[in-house]
């Protein structure tokens, strides 16, 4: 998926206001019509779904391909639904950038202005867990800048965000459902969509157990971890190679860490979900762990990247595959119907199922 509109001011003269305007009003009468359907909680399960949220964005009028789609959509999902999240008991919350950090408090704010019965502990951990694990557990090159939290009056949610990679320009999507995510630290996500990276530290892989478990008891041995880092570093690159260590995750230096050790030799954390959590720990502390854990204990961490979708639903020429007829007609007919309950009498609701109908014929 290539860079571009995502990295531009939201409402520039590639997303003009009357256009983001008209996409918030189309976005939020989709998902009205999705919770008048099937209830609050199936939003999270379409929006956790990397096809139907693809679909969604095309119908609102992205290319298939175009990189705005992920920062623009969950906008204009936040600004259309802000009026009727309340009756419809869906809330959006984070965003690009800055409104990423603002997700806790928003979190916070949304619970005490609605009146929500939810725990506000446990999804503000959720949220910082989530961006926690694609920004140092997953290491694939990504680096996170988009972080939308949604969440029910129920107290279910889902998490859709975004990395970036400064150097090839390409981004890839990571969402998250809380029915999928089990203890977070292994294989947690719904889906991520992206290219295949090469070099990939991957320590929510299943794989990856015994690198989480030798990873943990190293995190209460602090000056284990230094001493072997040390040695690690000053090993000949001839050596270096034998151990297998990738030139994409280079040793961490120690004495840039080593508060963060201490910390932790301190808290003994009791789980892997706990250490990754824990302030401080970022990637090179969690690559640190799993280095010394595969030296130590020769417990490897899993080099499988994670990503498992690429892009909705490809294109008649065949790039980036041949269309699957079955999900890209599963995907218009939930549109379709979706569409036809919105009752905005908006124009470009028409327009909109005219061009699905127009699509749905060519591929029939």
């Amino acid at each position: 998926m290539r860079t571009g509109i995502a990295d531009l001011p939201l409402h520039s003269h590639h997303c003009p206001r009357w256009l983001f305007e008209r996409m918030a009003r189309l976005g939020a009468a989709v998902i009205e019509a999705v919770v008048e359907e099937y209830g609050p909680a199936e939003v999270l399960e379409r929006l956790s779904d990397p096809f139907w949220f693809q679909a969604l964005g095309c119908v609102l009028g992205f290319d298939w391909h175009s990189s705005g789609l992920t920062t623009v959509l969950c906008a204009a999902l936040k600004e259309g639904l802000r009026p009727r999240q309340r009756c419809l008991g869906v809330y959006l919350a984070g965003g690009k950038g800055a409104a990423a950090r603002k997700t806790p408090a928003e979190i916070e704010e949304y619970a005490g202005r609605c009146g929500l019965w939810v725990d506000v502990t446990q999804l503000q951990d959720a949220s910082r867990l989530a961006a926690k694990v694609d920004s140092a557990a997953v290491q694939d090159g990504f680096q996170i800048y988009h972080h939308v939290f949604i969440f029910t009056a129920g107290g279910r949610w889902a998490v859709v965000q975004q990395g970036m990679n400064g150097e090839s320009g390409w981004a890839r999507r990571y969402h998250w459902l809380d029915s999928q995510t089990g203890d977070f630290v292994c294989e947690p996500h719904a889906a991520v969509c992206g290219r295949r990276q090469a070099q990939v530290l991957n320590m929510v892989a299943a794989e990856s157990n015994a690198a989480r478990e030798a990873s943990l008891y190293l995190a209460g041995q602090p000056a284990e971890v230094v001493k072997t880092l040390k040695k690690m570093a000053d090993l000949p690159k001839d050596r270096q190679k034998v151990l297998n260590l990738p030139p994409g995750h280079a040793v961490p230096d120690a004495r840039r860490i080593e508060k963060t050790l201490a910390r932790l030799g301190e808290i003994r954390p009791s789980s892997y979900k706990e250490l990754l959590g824990a302030e401080g720990v970022g990637p090179s502390t969690v690559r640190a762990l799993a280095l010394v854990a595969e030296v130590i204990y020769n417990a490897p961490a899993s080099r499988r990247d994670p990503v498992r979708y690429s892009f909705a639903h490809g294109g008649k020429d065949g790039h980036p595959f041949p269309v699957n007829r079955r999900d890209y007609d599963r995907s218009i007919a939930v549109l379709e119907n979706a569409l036809r309950r919105a009752k905005t009498g908006d124009l470009e609701n028409i327009k909109a199922l005219q061009r699905l109908a127009a699509m749905s014929s060519v591929y029939s």
